[in-house]
Parts: C-alpha cells; sequence; structure tokens
C-alpha cells in the first residue's frame, strides 16, 4: 500500500492508499506560531479537530496538595482553580443535593458557561468533574422539572444537554470524572464526555433511559459503544442495567476503581492523583496528543497517523520542545511554558 504525505511543516499533502485521498487545503490557526491543517477533504472529521479553540496553558513545578475554598459560580455549580503547586487543576463541584444533582435547566446552564470559559483560559491544564453530594455523581435528567414541560420543550432541552456535554467532550485539555456515588442516564453521559472515569467501588452506572420508554440522549448511544464496544453497550442499554465500581471496570467503563473511604471521596482523590500526574508534562504536548487521539479514533488508520503526522509537526517548533532537549541533557526537570 502506497501512501505519500507531503513533509512541509503545518500541512498535509496528499494521501493514496486503498483508494483513500487525503488532501489538506487550508490550515486553522490555534494559538499563536502553531498552525493545524484546517481541511481534511472526503474523510469524516469531527469540526473539534479544526474549530477547537485552544491556548498554550502555563507549565508549572512538580505538584503538591493545594485547595482554594473560592467558589466562583453559583452554590449548585462550584468552580475552584486549585493552588500553589497544583495550579493548574480546575475542579468543577456538582452540588445540587436536593435534586440529587440531577441537570436542570439552571445547571446547565451554569455548566455550559463554565465550560465556555475554562475551554479558553490558559492557565487550566486538566479539569476533574466531581461530586460534592454524598453518594451522588449525577442521577441524570432532572424529571420532576421534565414532567413539566410540554412535548414541544423536550427536543430543544435536551439538545442544550447534548450541546453542553459535546462541549465538555472537546475541551482541550484532559477531564477526569471522579464518580463517588450514583452516575445514572444523563450523569453517565457526562462521565463518558470525560477522558478518563474513576470511580468508587460502590457507585452505581447505567444509562436506565429506556426504562423511561426513551433513549439516552446526550451522546449515550455513541460514547457508550466507543467505550466498552457495541454489542456489550446495547445489552447494557436495552436492559437499563446499573453496574457497580467493579463491574464498571471489568467492562472497561471506567479506568480506576477504589474502595470507597469514610469521608467518599475516594474517586475524586484518585482524579487528583492523575491529574498531577499530568501536571509536568509539556502542555501543548499533551493538548495536541489529546487532539490527535480524539480525531483519529473517529477515521481509518491511515487518515488517523496523517492526523498525528500533522499534530506532531505542531510540537516541533515549540520553545517547550527545547526545553525539554536542554533538560535532558543538564539533567534537570524540565520548565514548560506552554510556548
Amino acid at each position: 500500500m502506497a501512501a505519500a504525505v507531503a513533509t512541509a511543516p503545518g500541512t498535509l499533502g496528499s494521501l493514496h492508499a486503498g483508494g483513500v485521498r487525503l488532501v489538506a487545503a487550508c490550515s486553522t490557526r490555534l494559538c499563536r506560531g502553531l498552525r493545524l491543517p484546517g481541511l481534511l477533504a472526503g474523510r469524516r472529521v469531527g469540526p473539534a479537530f479544526w474549530a477547537q479553540s485552544w491556548v498554550p496553558a502555563a507549565g508549572g513545578p512538580a505538584p503538591r496538595r493545594g485547595y482554594s475554598s473560592e467558589v466562583k459560580t453559583e452554590d449548585e455549580l462550584r468552580v475552584r482553580h486549585l493552588e500553589d503547586e497544583n495550579r493548574g487543576i480546575v475542579v468543577l463541584g456538582i452540588n445540587r443535593a436536593y435534586g440529587k444533582n440531577s441537570l436542570s435547566k439552571n445547571l446547565i446552564k451554569m455548566l455550559s458557561k463554565a465550560v465556555d470559559a475554562l475551554k479558553s483560559d490558559k492557565k487550566v491544564r486538566t479539569i476533574i468533574i466531581r461530586s460534592e453530594v454524598p453518594g451522588i455523581f449525577c442521577a441524570g435528567a432532572d424529571l420532576k422539572e421534565r414532567a413539566k414541560m410540554s412535548s414541544g420543550e423536550v427536543g430543544p432541552f435536551v439538545s442544550k444537554i447534548r450541546a453542553m456535554i459535546n462541549d465538555i467532550a472537546n475541551l482541550p485539555v484532559p477531564t477526569i470524572a471522579a464518580i463517588d456515588g450514583l452516575a445514572l442516564g444523563g450523569g453517565l453521559e457526562l462521565a463518558l464526555a470525560c477522558d478518563i472515569r474513576v470511580a468508587a467501588s460502590s457507585a452505581k452506572m447505567g444509562l436506565v433511559e429506556t426504562k423511561l420508554a426513551i433513549i439516552p440522549g446526550g451522546g449515550g448511544t455513541q460514547r457508550l459503544p466507543r467505550a466498552i464496544g457495541m454489542s456489550l453497550a446495547k445489552e447494557l442499554i436495552f436492559s437499563a442495567r446499573v453496574l457497580d465500581g467493579q463491574e464498571a471496570k471489568a467492562v472497561g467503563l471506567i479506568s480506576h476503581v477504589l474502595e470507597q473511604n469514610q469521608e467518599g471521596d475516594a474517586a475524586y482523590r484518585k482524579a487528583l492523583d492523575l491529574a498531577r500526574e499530568f501536571l509536568p508534562q509539556g502542555p501543548v504536548a499533551v493538548r495536541v496528543a489529546k487532539l490527535a487521539i480524539n480525531q483519529g479514533m473517529e477515521v481509518d488508520l491511515v487518515t488517523g497517523l496523517a492526523i498525528e503526522e500533522a499534530c506532531y509537526a505542531q510540537t516541533i517548533p515549540t520553545k517547550d520542545r527545547l526545553e525539554g532537549l536542554l533538560a535532558f541533557k543538564e539533567k534537570r526537570p524540565p520548565r514548560y511554558k506552554g510556548e
């Protein structure tokens, strides 16, 4: 199989493989000094690959514990930017106890607003989504609120939920869902939009919409099969089955399962540990790696490799790459600036 890709920095040439032709016709600016091809003609590539708004984040020293008590938004959603050597980690804490963290109109609006602000924040390196309500991650849609909607209102509202969840999936930095309790319906769909999911063994997870004579509407029919395979995803959705943490780990729905602690935040603590592992790495590289993986998984291998080549090219002219080489030579930790 012959394949030829133009090697000019920041562009993709023509690729011929098994009758597949890949052409880059234009470029979309991602950030100052970096460009990524803006069109893969003839191939189905998600809009996030071209239109995703991201900016390199600042680097930082090795992380340690440090928390900010400042509440950035209303009480139902608390946005915390961690401090000190954890700087760069942002925690979205859902705090709607009286509704079991269900997705109301107001909560959707606040989540959308928070995500919109974070996607262009240069200082953000990793985002953790968690619950501040013991035993609950998110119970899905607010059914009491839904019951008051007319048939004509339901569709547009579900579209808003889907758009918000898609925005989370398209965030340019790593995202981690810390599931310390119940995650049903839209709650699990919210977690599925994150790059990594960790859960307590006592957590309960499932797409249970068929019990209500509807189907998952926040991306569940698409993201669950991609996470665990089509056949098993169908089984779980058709049966509305609920899994505990151990079962979810066994089928590949989550990456890590922890025994719950007395504080009820075992998954959140694990999420923090993972986020701390990401902090010392090159911020541009982490963002571009996420982009390459996400978009490569939606196309054939040959096209995916071309996407990887284009993404790799964006790291070559960065100051961080030169700093990494210099730090290796001088046998010291690198000091990345996201440039």
